[in-house]
């Protein structure tokens, strides 16, 4: 597992956090919502393509 990834999601989840205390304080909680919902896809196809690759890796290894 590459440490790059653990960094990323906690980078895109400060992002997130701070643009849904802004958007829930300026009145627009839907908007916060939508942006909450979007870091949760973006962050699960990134862990959902590691999970592919970590497959691949254990097919490769019982075919040998």
């Amino acid at each position: 597992m590459n440490v790059d990834l653990i960094f990323k999601i906690a980078a895109i989840g400060i992002i997130i956090s701070v643009l849904n205390q802004v958007l829930v304080r300026s009145g627009r909680e839907d908007q916060a919502m939508l942006t909450t919902l979007t870091g949760l896809i973006v962050v699960l196809s990134m862990v959902l393509n590691q999970v592919k690759e970590l497959f691949v890796t254990i097919k490769y290894l019982f075919e040998l």
